[in-house]
């Protein structure tokens, strides 16, 4: 994506940002942006839920544990956060994923889930 393109969410509207507090996004920016260096397509917006948390630990990815060095504080519920567009179609198969923040949710959450899916969670 060119530096002066907009960034568009699921609902072709423009991107808005996801979270501050935790900061968030595959750049740190708050936003669910993406690029081709980001290989796990971090770009939807959730809010996280227990359920959730306990789930993606139980798939190899801890994401309550404060991790400094990747100025990550550690998620609890409630936060928002953008997640692996992949992890949460794992998560919605096995019925545990977190609702999303559809204006939040960049446009190439498409390539994985449908916006049907993702409204379901809404």
């Amino acid at each position: 994506m060119a530096m002066n393109e907009r960034a568009l969410n699921v609902l072709g509207t423009e991107l808005i940002p996801c979270s501050y507090d935790p900061l968030t996004g595959f750049f740190r920016d708050g936003c669910c942006k993406t690029d081709n260096q980001d290989h796990g397509s971090h770009v939807v917006c959730a809010r996280i839920t227990q359920e959730f948390l306990d789930f993606t630990l139980k798939q190899g990815n801890d994401l309550m544990t404060p991790r400094p060095e990747y100025r990550f504080k550690g998620l609890k519920h409630g936060d928002k956060w953008c997640l692996c567009a992949l992890r949460w179609k794992e998560a919605f198969a096995a019925g545990v994923a977190p609702p999303v923040i559809l204006e939040s949710t960049h446009q190439k959450a498409l390539e994985f889930v449908t916006l049907d899916q993702l409204k379901s969670r809404h």
